[in-house]
Formats: structure tokens, sequence, C-alpha cells
């Protein structure tokens, strides 16, 4: 009996870790949308017909390891602006995604650069690692805005979800840019998994991620970013968004040094703030950039 329960309890832990393994492996899996099926959603769900008139300069930038990131850079109406802003769309989104933050920099004056993240999009497949790696490429992109566009630019940050969170992790390589604005983000991908799953089951995924991609889940902590960094960091999150929770802006907010903000809005859900309070969502973003950089735009 007692070598019957033996092998029954090392059955159950033998099956309890490979599921726990493989739900690692699906973790850092990236179930991407392709460009059209992007555009399509934003065409369903708000007035993207703007986008025609505007001049679409699509490039490729090598990251650090030689991985091509694909983006477009989108430009505003003014041909001598030299402001520049950096959009990054969420999980599974690709550049499209950023298309709701992009007209308001583009009315303001902003060129904009819309990007795939690794994995996503027109990027050929590869593994997320929930702010790690994707931050590192962000630094790339930064360094290469910079390269094309003249050192003397006004270049800034703005991310939603994963882009967010990739925004602000990016902020550990001290990179230059004069201001980020994160909307959802997380402060660490283990509290958003453990609000959906046994904190054991989290334990044993982190090992397999560790496994599948040579990061743990406990490494994706876009929050240690902040420890040494002094970029005007505005956050921004849905007071209903059950996905990622508002308490990671609020935290993400205390660790900040330097100038920051935080605005919750009201009713809306994980990254649909800009939707549910569009003229809110602008004049947070507006007066925000009035303080840290010039000149001023007009909400």
């Amino acid at each position: 009996m007692r070598n019957k329960l033996l092998r029954v309890a090392l059955g159950t832990s033998a099956a309890f870790a490979a599921g726990s393994l493989g739900l690692g492996s699906y973790i850092t899996r990236i179930p991407r949308q392709s460009l059209s099926e992007a555009m399509e959603w934003q065409r369903n769900h708000y007035d993207i017909s703007w986008l025609d008139a505007v001049p679409q300069e699509p490039y490729t930038v090598p990251s650090w390891d030689g991985y091509e990131l694909h983006a477009v850079l989108l430009r505003c109406a003014d041909p001598d602006s030299r402001r520049w802003v950096i959009l990054t769309h969420g999980y599974t989104d690709n550049r499209w995604g950023s298309l709701k933050y992009a007209k308001m920099y583009l009315d303001w004056g902003w060129n904009c650069i819309l990007w795939d993240m690794r994995g996503h999009g027109a990027n050929t497949p590869a593994r997320c690692t929930y702010g790690i790696t994707e931050s590192q490429d962000l630094a790339e992109l930064i360094k290469d805005t910079r390269k094309r566009w003249g050192e003397d630019i006004t270049l800034g940050l703005h991310g939603e979800s994963l882009g967010a969170a990739t925004t602000i992790a990016a902020l550990q390589y001290s990179p230059e840019v004069d201001f980020a604005v994160a909307d959802c983000p997380f402060a660490d991908i283990v509290n958003v998994l453990e609000g959906r799953s046994h904190p054991l089951v989290v334990q044993w995924s982190s090992l397999g991620a560790r496994l599948r991609c040579g990061h743990s889940l406990t490494e994706m902590r876009p929050i240690d970013a902040l420890k040494h960094s002094w970029v005007p960091l505005l956050l921004i999150h849905g007071e209903k968004d059950s996905f990622i929770s508002p308490e990671n802006s609020r935290r993400l907010y205390e660790a900040a040094q330097g100038v920051k903000e935080l605005h919750i809005i009201e009713g809306a859900e994980h990254a649909q703030s800009i939707l549910t309070a569009p003229e809110e969502y602008r004049s947070i973003v507006s007066r925000f950039l009035r303080q840290v950089t010039a000149p001023v735009p007009t909400a």
C-alpha cells in the first residue's frame, strides 16, 4: 500500500511539474496578430480615416543581437518638427495597435515611430520575455532614432500594456529620452500571473520559462528599472482593468524618481483609457508634455 501511494504521489507530482513546465512554454509563446488583422481591429473600434493622409516610411533596425525589427515612421504635418515619439504596442498586437495614441501626437506636431516588438507583427517568430529582451530592442531603437534624425531632437516614449512595461524596463539602460508615458503597465509579470493561477503553478512555470527562453518569470520586473532612472514618467491606468491591476501602476509610481504622475481613468478597462475618456486622456498627456518638453503642445 505504501509503495502504491508513493507511486501515485510521484506520478501526480511529475504530471503537475510537466504541466507547469508546459505552461511556462505557453506563457512565453506569442499568438500574434497579422498586420492586416490588427489594422482591421482598429477600423472596427475607432476612426482611423486620418491615416490615409499621413506619410508613412517603413524601415528596419538591427537590434543588439542582429535580430531585425520592423518599424514605420508616421510624419506629422510640420516638415521642420524636431519632436519624435516611439510608440510601443501590447502583447500579441503589432505596430498598428499604437494608432490610437499616434493621432494626438501627430496633431501636436510629433513624428511617430510605430514598431513591431520582437516576435510580433512583421518580425520573425520569437519568445516573449515580458520586457527583458524587448527593452534591449527598444534601447537600440532609441539609439537608431537619434542616429537617423539627429542627436538634438526631442524624443519621448509611449507604451501600452506589455509595451508600457517594456518602455519602463528600457529606462535601466539610461536612454537619451525626454519622457516616458506608460499606459496600463505591469510592475512584474508574476503578480499578473498569480491573479490567474496558483502560486505554485507560477513557480514551476517560471522554471519552464527559463528553460524555454533563458529567463525566469521572476526576472521579468520592469519596476527594478526605476531605481536609478530620472526620466519624467507619466503612468495611466484604467480603473476597471481586470487584466493588469491598477495597483501595478501605483507601485511603479512609488518606485519612480524625479518628475512623475499617476492617473487612474474612471470606468476604463485594460488598454481602453484613451477610448473611454479621449478628451481627458489627451489633456493629461498634453499637460505632462508641457511640463517636461518644449515647445508646448496644445490639447
